[in-house]
């Protein structure tokens, strides 16, 4: 089955498996280059808003908010074939079994807790990771590029947190952002070259407040206490190039 790639659309797929009683042997969005099953048609399945929310308010109804969380959260992932393994867990958190999200025996519930952990940590370390920039018109924007697609999971934060200030995150991996105007988030979509020059859009204060921000972290860092492997495993080097006081 092949559907839009959100989270309405996947949970659409579910509704729909019930309703044929399909048997399905692969989900996919439609931006997802697959190989094609020579023997298996391949069904578009169009997003129902209706479906979705009964789906999602069955789930409710059988297992705790958390669990209903995880199930997103794997979504977020993007883990190749994890459309599966989430419409696997579904279908047994429906089974009728008693306390089916913690059945971790089985193994599709594993694996679903496994990987919204996975996200969930990526989520917890972004809210530390993200570093604005000062532009000229006031916007304060970030630019990240996570493992995992984790900004839906982190804007709540950053609207309360940065609720006086307008401000863009844009995960460049996946090219799209979450930008606050002082009132709602929004998804967005722009076209940001790194390698331009950008110069003259920053606010003339922002370079003092880099350079201030590296030599708070150069004073508070004790030399005699570094232990780089503790700090390599708390703050991975893939996340170097978007921190400030990395910066040279």
């Amino acid at each position: 089955m092949v559907y839009d790639g959100s989270w309405p659309g996947l949970l659409t797929v579910v509704f729909e498996v019930y309703e044929r009683r399909a048997q399905v042997a692969g989900i996919r969005a439609q931006d997802h280059a697959a190989q094609r099953d020579a023997f298996a048609s391949e069904v578009d399945v169009p997003t129902d808003a209706a479906k979705a929310a009964r789906v999602w308010k069955g789930l409710q109804g059988k297992v705790p908010a958390d669990a209903c969380r995880q199930l997103y959260c794997c979504y977020l992932s993007g883990t190749p074939g994890i459309e599966m393994v989430i419409l696997a867990c579904v279908r047994f958190y429906f089974s009728g079994v008693k306390d089916p999200h913690r059945a971790y025996g089985q193994a599709e519930v594993l694996r679903v807790t496994q990987v919204a952990k996975s996200v969930d940590r990526e989520r917890h370390r972004m809210k530390a990771f993200v570093r604005f920039q000062r532009t000229g018109d006031e916007l304060y924007y970030a630019m990240v590029e996570p493992d995992f697609n984790v900004l839906p999971l982190i804007a709540d934060h950053f609207q309360h947190r940065y609720a006086d200030q307008r401000w863009l995150i844009y995960d460049m991996k996946r090219g799209y952002g979450i930008y606050y105007d002082l009132e709602t988030v929004t998804e967005v979509t722009i076209d940001l070259q790194e390698s331009s020059d950008t110069g003259g859009i920053f606010h003339e204060g922002e370079q003092l407040y880099r350079d201030l921000w590296k030599e708070y972290f150069k004073h508070v860092n004790i030399g005699a206490r570094k232990n780089m492997k503790l700090h390599l495993r708390h703050v991975p080097k893939r996340y170097w190039r978007r921190l400030t006081e990395k910066w040279l």
